[in-house]
């Protein structure tokens, strides 16, 4: 199964583990799914859990992020999207719906409802992380 996991599941994955995004990512580590990601949807993962205010508030560690990029890498696969899209009302999460259409995925998986509102988006479901979880 392939996956494209927005940056509202992995930070609450990080933050709060015993939630569903904290089970989505225990998920990714047990290699239930593929993560498919782009270079920018990774690089706002690092950007957001970078930033102060996250990482004072919940005692983000470099290392946290360290190794929740390492999982990613691990258990997913990077894809180049090559088609740009312009169908979410907030811009910024169109890369995410980039990375599915370019990596055929199964499943978008947010907790962002920009992302869930366009559920399906071109025949792909999106889900919150319980609704992913009961698909796994």
């Amino acid at each position: 199964m392939r996956a494209v996991i927005d940056t509202s599941v992995l930070v609450s994955g990080l933050i709060r583990p015993q939630g569903p995004p904290g089970a989505v990512m225990r998920a990714l580590r047990d290699g239930k799914f593929t993560a498919i990601y782009s270079h920018e949807t990774l690089i706002e993962f690092v950007e957001v859990l970078g930033r102060d205010f996250i990482r004072s508030k919940y005692q983000v560690q470099a290392e946290d992020i360290s190794a929740l990029v390492s999982l990613i890498r691990l258990r997913g696969e990077a894809v180049a999207p090559t088609q740009k899209v312009s169908d979410c009302r907030d811009p910024k999460d169109n890369k995410f719906l980039e990375a599915a259409l370019a990596g055929e995925v199964d499943y978008i998986v947010s907790g962002d409802d920009d992302l869930l509102s366009m559920n399906p988006y071109q025949d792909i479901p999106v889900l919150s992380p319980l609704d992913f979880l009961k698909v796994l």
